[in-house]
């Protein structure tokens, strides 16, 4: 082993040192402040390049370690090792470039095994010298012949193991028995304990904030994992982009460079002895939520495409990270609506209108119905006063029930407008859901939004029948059932009430005339003029009894009309 001479004075020969492994360690100990990870800094090292007096080591960390050459030199002068060997080093400090002062530090060797069993006891590391593969491991020599598992050697491959030959290692002893001659030696363990001391080295100088490079090491559905310098972070989906991400190999793949953000770094473990790291992406790219407020108003028709549909609405993305939410009663004038599956699906492009903005709250409430336009808006143009329309029943109440008549209108028909046949309590009597009926418009009110509507009006009555069955001239009889004025009103069968003008007699008219101030003349007028004409005309004429109420007397149907429902008569006989 080299002295403290040799490892400060590049031009030393490297006289092997009489001194004692515990003197070099104090020694070591005495420099350990300048660097990383304190006393803890003794590490393994591969040779990546030898330059005259210096030899540059990857000592895992970011900036490489120079060895001086003198170290490694052997009585001959020469150097005993090559590029991509390992190398047992204590970091002593850093130089104006950066690259840390690596001195080379052996591992103390058993002498006996006496010194084997304290080593075991104490659980510490030894040095080793790989002399050979024998079946299942490698051969060792640390002192004595011991054995080292090809599971416990820390390489990956055979071609690793194979590597390990003639190679000076640490390990430490798992098993020691003397009276066998037993020795087990395990180097993973050792290799462990120093990743472990790196990790805690890296973590120490990672912050919260920090920007960092990575690689994409393993993806979940969940997120990616990353390595920024040997250390693992999460990356989860909800951080990799603004926008919605439907899995995380939509948007990575394996051995991905990325530049991420550290987020939060939590101790986690028995005793902490572990963190967890999350890290975000779009964290570096700007929150489109910032603008929003000015981007988006309220009245503007935007497009966007439906992302997920809940019960109590459809989500909607306007633009990658920002979405917006339709609910349920937003979706369709139509009541029939129950769930937002019945107007839209995940992946449609829909036109929307924007019916309020949130930035604080990242919301944005949008309207399907609204961009569709107002049905009312043409309902009084689509169906006028006395309108036939047809369509199933919706829905029954106790007061009436509610008819489709297109994709956004319903009309009601009362209950009292149901039936004129008999009188019903509910309409359940008499219809049912989803059964279809014509009906007739009987008012709309575009305010109330509400159209009423008629059934009973189309249903055939006694007067419908009567004005069927008849013809104008018909002569048919009747009962007088009111004189007023020159008219009376005649009964012509149940519910058939019919009018006309008739002869009065002149004392019944002339007793008219005196009754009152409020008396129709031009009435009494026209029926004398007209009874002076038939006499001018027809010449002279048998003389008929006046009509009174209670009469049964023949009539001629002047008169049909079947849309208002009125008969018109004059007296025959």
């Amino acid at each position: 082993m080299n002295n403290s001479t040799a490892r400060r004075d590049p031009d030393a020969t490297g006289v092997e040192s009489q001194s004692s492994f515990g003197e070099l360690l104090s020694q070591y100990e005495q420099s350990h402040r300048a660097a990383p990870g304190g006393g803890n800094s003794a590490r393994e090292g591969t040779i990546i390049a030898i330059s005259g007096d210096s030899i540059f080591v990857d000592i895992g960390l970011k900036t490489e370690g120079i060895l001086p050459a003198a170290e490694l030199r052997d009585k001959a002068g020469s150097i005993t090792l090559s590029r991509g060997d390992k190398v047992h080093v204590g970091i002593t400090g850093r130089d104006q470039e950066g690259y840390y002062l690596l001195s080379r530090l052996k591992v103390q060797r058993p002498k006996d095994w006496a010194s084997l069993e304290k080593a075991f006891a104490e659980k510490r590391t030894i040095a080793g010298t790989v002399t050979g593969v024998v079946k299942g491991g490698l051969s060792v020599d640390v002192g004595v012949r011991a054995f080292m598992p090809a599971s416990r050697s820390g390489a990956k491959d055979a071609a690793e193991i194979e590597k390990l030959v003639s190679q000076e290692i640490s390990c430490k002893i798992i098993k020691v028995d003397v009276a066998d001659e037993d020795v087990v030696v395990d180097r993973r363990a050792v290799l462990e304990e120093e990743a472990a001391r790196e990790r805690d080295q890296r973590l120490s100088n990672l912050t919260e904030g920090t920007v960092v490079q990575g690689t994409v090491r393993s993806l979940t559905d969940f997120g990616a994992f990353v390595d920024i310098g040997g250390v693992d972070g999460l990356l989860h989906v909800t951080d990799m982009s603004w926008g919605r991400v439907a899995k995380p190999s939509d948007l990575l793949k394996l051995g991905d460079q990325v530049e991420v953000q550290i987020l939060k770094i939590e101790e986690q473990g028995a005793g902490k002895r572990s963190r967890r790291i999350s890290l975000g992406l779009k964290q570096l790219q700007p929150d489109p939520w910032s603008a929003a407020g000015e981007k988006y108003k309220q009245g503007d028709r935007v497009r966007g495409t439906v992302t997920r549909v809940a019960e109590f609405g459809a989500f909607v993305e306007l633009e990658p990270g920002i979405e917006g939410l339709i609910h349920l009663s937003e979706l369709s004038w139509s009541k029939k609506v129950r769930k937002p599956g019945d107007v839209v699906k995940p992946g449609d492009t829909v036109e929307v209108v924007i019916l309020g903005v949130n930035s604080a709250d990242r919301r944005i409430s949008l309207g399907l119905k609204q961009a569709l336009g107002d049905p009312w808006e043409q309902a009084e143009k689509r169906f006028p006063g006395g309108t036939i329309v047809e369509g199933p029943i919706t829905g029954l109440t106790k007061f009436g029930a509610f008819v489709q008549l297109d994709e956004a209108l319903e009309g009601m028909i009362h209950i009292a407008d149901i039936t004129a046949d008999k009188r019903i309590n509910y309409p359940q009597e008499v219809l049912k859901p989803g059964q279809a009926v014509r009906a007739v418009v009987l008012e709309i009110d575009r305010q109330k939004r509400r159209i009423r509507l008629g059934l009973k009006q189309l249903q055939p009555t006694s007067i419908d029948e009567y004005i069927a069955e008849h013809k104008e001239g018909d002569l048919v009889s009747g009962r007088v059932s009111e004189v007023s004025r020159g008219r009376a009103t005649v009964e012509l069968g149940a519910g058939i009430k019919a009018s006309g003008n008739v002869d009065v007699g002149e004392a019944t008219a002339l007793a008219e005339a005196s009754a009152g101030a409020r008396t129709d003349i031009s009435s009494l007028s026209s029926m004398l003029s007209a009874k002076w004409k038939m006499g001018q005309h027809a010449g002279p004429s048998p003389k008929r009894e006046p009509v009174r109420p209670g009469q049964v007397r023949s009539f001629r149907i002047v008169k049909l009309d079947a849309a208002q429902k009125r008969i018109e008569l004059e007296l025959a006989s």
